[in-house]
């Protein structure tokens, strides 16, 4: 990977020499500053700049950030060979000055920045832009529906006016949902889609399949759907949080509260009610409707290249398993597991919002760095099982994977289950205190939560359980993503993006430099052989 303008200290920069994907960062942040926010954009490494050859994931920043790009690199630009040598008309014939042909317009390339090699047909920074806006990028591929993912296209969508196609807008159903019931509702948003009263027609909606559609693909892509120009997803829902609200973007857990329990009324008075003995009075009473507790749905998608195979995994905003009241992030690292056990995956872009200083009863549906290395450990518990299935290190997998991956116990209606007991070692909800943080990695965090080292040893009984725990120290390693010679390290090689990270606006160290420093700590102990990227703004990353 080459993360193009970036220290290596900064962004763990390095480069992969045969890179099947580019990935764009045109907003890295999970605010609160609005004008950086979730929005990516990918494309296939073997596919030119050309028409429907880019994919958004996300766009709560996008066309802005698009022309900021622009607005840097636009002055490096140079021009190509031209078809004449001559920029002034030229008679056609010799005879008849009259009649010219008009000259040939020069070619003019992008030169630098993540644009590089792009042909300009106009001259300004917001022209191109908007050339890439409306004919380059495709698909909008949405994690979910919160402001901060999808806010930036729904703005952009007023310049889609005498375009030849509609956009299409690609996620799982409870997004697609959400989208169109809240934003395209003529409401918030014009009806700017091709459903639902006045539809205007700029948008269509593509809903995904949950663990991907079986009818679709063959082999290693069965599952997956085409969504631009060489490139084909699989999207797995995952937990976000809660959330209260009788609506279509949560998914139900057995962990909600009790039918006959409501916070909303006093189980006092309604008692006293009943002993009067009045059935008149008793049918009578009214209570307010109790929300029931969900967990609120946000997705990860793979990618994959269609021309080499490979594969990369981005996160929408996502919560520990540990914490969730529907646990599903597992089920998406026993996908990964055989793709990195096969030496597919190249790289997961994952969030990581918060420093360790956060509790973990203010999460709100975000990681920390604690809780991010405890998720990697589950991964690495899972490829460390593939690549010694029969006890010897670095031997092939024996197990027969079903077409669309492991098959999974949510397949069977029993989606809090864990994907199997033989790759998942369930961890306890008190393996992670959900009310005390664990301390932090950097010595320049807060004092009273560096000295609950006990807190510490906790995420370490995690590491321990998903393989073990190395007290060696190492800075990290830098390459291409392979498949693991051993199990001391069975990560090794990953490339791990961190995005939406919440910027807290006030004076000291820099959140970001803050997160990758107390990563590199957890990693160094639990030795999984990742390395880690803080995305930034305008930065290009080659998987």
């Amino acid at each position: 990977m080459k993360a193009d303008g970036r220290s290596s200290a900064a962004a763990g920069a390095v480069h992969s020499a045969s890179p099947a994907f580019q990935i764009i960062v045109l907003g890295a942040g999970g605010g609160p500053n609005e004008d950086n926010v979730t929005g990516l954009l990918v494309r296939s490494t073997a596919r030119q700049w050309t028409r429907d050859s880019v994919l958004a994931v996300d766009a709560g920043v996008h066309l802005a950030a698009i022309i900021k790009i622009f607005e840097e690199h636009l002055p490096q630009a140079s021009i190509g060979k031209s078809a004449t040598t001559s920029s002034t008309a030229t008679p056609v014939n010799g005879d008849n000055p009259s009649a010219y042909v008009e000259p040939v317009k020069p070619k003019v390339y992008m030169t630098t920045g993540p644009f590089a090699n792009l042909e300009l047909p106009h001259e300004t920074a917001k022209a191109n832009a908007t050339y890439v806006f409306r004919n380059l990028i495709s698909t909008y591929l949405i994690t979910h529906p919160h402001l901060d993912h999808v806010a930036g296209f729904a703005i952009n969508t007023a310049a889609l006016q005498q375009t030849l196609r509609r956009k299409r807008v690609a996620a799982l159903p409870p997004t697609i949902e959400a989208i169109k019931e809240h934003v395209f509702n003529g409401i918030i948003w014009p009806n700017l889609s091709d459903e639902g009263d006045g539809a205007v027609g700029f948008v269509s909606y593509d809903r995904l399949v949950d663990g991907g559609n079986v009818a679709l693909g063959d082999g290693e892509g069965r599952g997956y759907i085409e969504v631009c120009d060489g490139l084909a997803v699989k999207g797995w829902s995952v937990s976000h949080g809660e959330c209260m609200r009788h609506s279509h973007h949560g998914s139900y857990s057995s962990e909600s509260n009790d039918a006959g329990y409501s916070p909303y009324y006093s189980r006092r008075s309604s008692r006293k009610d009943m002993s009067s003995g009045s059935i008149d009075s008793a049918r009578s009473q009214t209570f307010p409707q109790v929300p029931e507790k969900k967990a609120y749905d946000s997705a990860a998608y793979f990618l994959r290249d269609e021309h080499t195979g490979k594969e990369v995994l981005i996160f929408g905003d996502v919560e520990p398993d540990s914490v969730s009241l529907n646990p599903r992030t597992a089920r998406v690292w026993q996908d990964a597991a055989g793709k990195i056990s096969a030496g597919l995956l190249t790289g997961v872009l994952i969030e990581c919002s918060y420093d360790n200083s956060q509790s973990d009863s203010m999460l709100f549906g975000h990681l920390t760095p604690r809780h991010l290395i405890a998720e990697l450990c589950t991964l690495a518990g899972m490829v460390r099982d593939l690549t010694a299935y029969d006890g010897k290190p670095g031997s092939p997998r024996k197990r027969k994977r079903p077409s669309n991956g492991y098959k999974l116990p949510s397949d069977e209606g029993h989606p809090r289950r864990p994907p199997s007991r033989h790759h998942v070692r369930r961890r306890t909800r008190s393996s992670v205190s959900p009310s005390t943080p664990i301390p932090c990695a950097s010595p320049q965090n807060s004092p009273s939560v560096i000295a609950l080292e006990s807190e510490e040893s906790k995420l370490r009984a995690i590491v321990e359980e998903n393989g073990g725990i190395h007290r060696t120290s190492r800075t990290g390693s830098h390459g291409v993503a392979s498949k693991p010679s051993t199990t001391t390290r069975p990560l090794e090689g990953l490339q791990v993006i961190i995005i939406h990270i919440k910027d807290p606006l006030r004076d000291g160290p820099d959140i970001g430099e803050t997160i990758f420093e107390q990563l590199k700590k957890h990693e160094a102990e639990a030795q999984l052989g990742c390395t880690f990227t803080i995305s930034q703004c305008g930065m290009s990353l080659w998987l």
